[in-house]
């Protein structure tokens, strides 16, 4: 069979890499189509994955937006020459190349606020795929597995360490560091919400920087730490997952990093305007599950740091937290690949189940 896989941001890359290796393997036609944004591109010549790029796109809403008729140029033409049986993806790009073309789609959607993607791709959708978590019912054909996207390649059968990433980043074996992720806040989905303020980035990194070296990952295009002492990133993208792993914290306005970390047995801090009563399912669970913090107060933000870098045993306790959360948590690539072999008859996989919207 032939499968179309759309990457169109980095973390869609993960999700969906060890699927399309899987399928190669069995001797299926894969190609990705992926978009120019971020480390996106990087990340699909790093893994070696078959793949056209459609377009590019910055950090800001008024990029995407007009680049959106050059993105589905690009894409009905690319969906044409390579003829898929089956489509997966994440939102209108991959829902209307499917109904353009007259082919199956798959949608994995892990948002509840993005309710304009809802409404332009569900209706081409042959089946939508969420986590138990996701608070909305969205259609007939809305199953759930139970896990997140992000365990489709952090789940413990697939993850490990590729390389001893303190020596990837210069630290001594015991030095403590710390991770700090800013979002750009440019997606369509972004509209109205925001994080740190630069105001605040510098109070964050002034404190952080007391207790432990600092990395800093900005999405936006331009670095606003200024001559703050943080450490330069100086490795591949692909391996943000090690140094994750690794940190002793992250603190972050952005979304999937705080995820990530959890599954990864590090202390999180998630701080943006989405947080609040309407706030993710997933966040709100993890959460729950001790795994992270979602504080919307600058000074609680700063209070929760503190605290958790001055916690000897705090690393130890998340690691033992993190495999209680995974223990009956599905690994998501198996998911995917038993969805493409059954030519997305999702009713035909053990772990779907009709979904239903959490209390």
């Amino acid at each position: 069979m032939r499968y179309l896989f759309f990457t169109n941001t980095p973390a869609h890359v993960h999700l969906y890499k060890y699927g399309v290796r899987e399928l190669q393997a069995m001797g299926h036609d894969v190609l990705v189509l992926g978009r120019d944004y971020g480390c996106t591109k990087d990340l699909l010549d790093y893994y070696d994955l078959p793949h056209e790029i459609y377009g590019s796109c910055g950090t800001t809403k008024y990029s995407l937006f007009k680049s959106l008729p050059f993105h589905y140029v690009n894409i009905f033409r690319a969906v044409r020459r390579f003829k898929p049986d089956l489509i997966f993806g994440m939102g209108g790009y991959a829902a209307h190349a499917g109904a353009v073309s007259r082919t199956p789609v798959i949608l994995l959607l892990d948002s509840e606020p993005t309710s304009l993607d809802h409404v332009v791709s569900r209706p081409f959708a042959k089946a939508i795929l969420t986590p138990h978590t996701f608070g909305k019912d969205l259609a007939d054909n809305h199953y759930q597995f139970r896990g997140f996207k992000e365990t489709a390649y952090l789940h413990p059968d697939v993850y490990e360490p590729s390389v001893d990433i303190r020596a990837e980043l210069g630290l001594d074996p015991d030095e403590t560091f710390v991770v700090v992720r800013f979002n750009a806040f440019g997606s369509h989905h972004d509209v109205g919400h925001g994080g740190f303020t630069p105001e605040r980035r510098r109070e964050l990194i002034e404190l952080l920087g007391e207790r432990a070296t600092v990395f800093v990952l900005d999405e936006s295009e331009e670095r606003r730490d200024g001559d703050l002492d943080t450490r330069p990133f100086d490795f591949h993208p692909a391996l943000v997952h090690d140094v994750l792993a690794e940190a002793s914290l992250l603190v972050a306005d952005t979304q999937t990093m705080v995820t990530e970390a959890a599954l990864l047995g590090t202390p999180a801090i998630r701080s943006n305007s989405f947080v609040g009563d309407d706030d993710m399912g997933n966040f709100v669970e993890l959460e729950r599950q001790g795994l992270i913090s979602n504080l919307k107060s600058f000074d609680d933000v700063m209070a929760r740091a503190e605290e958790l870098l001055t916690d000897d045993g705090a690393k130890a306790r998340w690691a033992d937290k993190r495999d209680a959360f995974l223990a009956d948590k599905v690994n998501l690539t198996d998911v995917i690949v038993q969805v493409a072999l059954n030519y997305g008859s999702v009713e035909r996989v053990d772990s779907l189940t009709r979904h239903t919207v959490p209390a």
